[in-house]
C-alpha cells in the first residue's frame, strides 16, 4: 500500500537521524510492528473509549522488554497521530535504511530441505559474490521447491529450484 509506506517514511527516517544504524533499536522496533500488526490490538486501539496512554501501556506490555527512550517516544507519536497501523512499514522502512547504510540486503533463502550451517554459509558466500552485496540471510524450507533454492533480495529473484526447472520445460514443450 502506497499511502502506508508514505505515512510510515517520516517516522522512520526521524528514527534513523535519532539512533542512526542501531541494531537493538531496529529489533525492537520490529518487534514492536509485529505486536501492532495484530488485528485485536488495532481493534483496541481504535475504540474512541481507550486513551493513548492505554494503548502505549498494551503495545509495551506486549513487546515483552524495556523500549529504549527514542523508540518509545516514537511510539507515543505515532499513537497520538493515530498510525499505529503504520508501525509495521515504520520498521520495515527503518530495517531498509540501516542496511542502505552497512551495505547489506537482507535475504530470504527457501530450500526445499533444511540447510546446516555449513552449507548456508557455503550458499550465502555464492549469493554475497552473485549480488555483490553483504547478505542478511533467513532461511524457509518450502518443499513445493522438490530441490534446489529460491533466493529473493529485496525485488531481484534467483530460483535454481527443480520446481522452476519444469515449470520452464512445460512452458517450453507447450509453445
Amino acid at each position: 500500500m502506497a499511502e502506508l509506506a508514505t505515512i510510515a517514511r517520516p517516522y522512520a527516517e526521524a528514527l534513523f537521524k535519532a539512533v542512526g544504524g542501531n541494531a537493538a533499536v531496529a529489533e525492537q522496533l520490529s518487534a514492536l510492528g509485529i505486536v501492532a500488526a495484530d488485528e485485536q490490538l488495532r481493534q483496541f486501539a481504535d475504540n474512541p473509549k481507550v486513551s493513548n496512554a492505554q494503548v502505549v501501556d498494551l503495545v509495551c506490555g506486549a513487546a515483552g522488554f524495556m523500549l529504549d527512550q527514542k523508540l518509545f517516544n516514537l511510539l507515543l507519536v505515532v499513537v497520538e497521530n493515530g498510525r499505529l497501523n503504520a508501525l509495521p512499514e515504520v520498521a520495515a522502512q527503518f530495517k531498509a535504511l540501516v542496511n542502505a547504510q552497512s551495505g547489506s540486503s537482507d535475504a530470504l533463502v527457501q530450500s526445499a530441505f533444511a540447510l546446516d550451517d555449513a552449507a548456508l554459509a557455503e550458499v550465502v558466500g555464492t549469493l554475497e559474490k552473485r549480488f555483490g552485496r553483504k547478505l542478511n540471510a533467513r532461511v524457509e524450507v518450502d518443499a513445493d521447491l522438490i530441490g534446489g533454492i529460491r533466493v529473493v533480495v529485496g525485488d531481484e529473484v534467483l530460483d535454481t529450484s527443480v520446481k522452476a526447472r519444469l515449470e520452464q520445460m512445460k512452458v517450453a514443450l507447450t509453445a
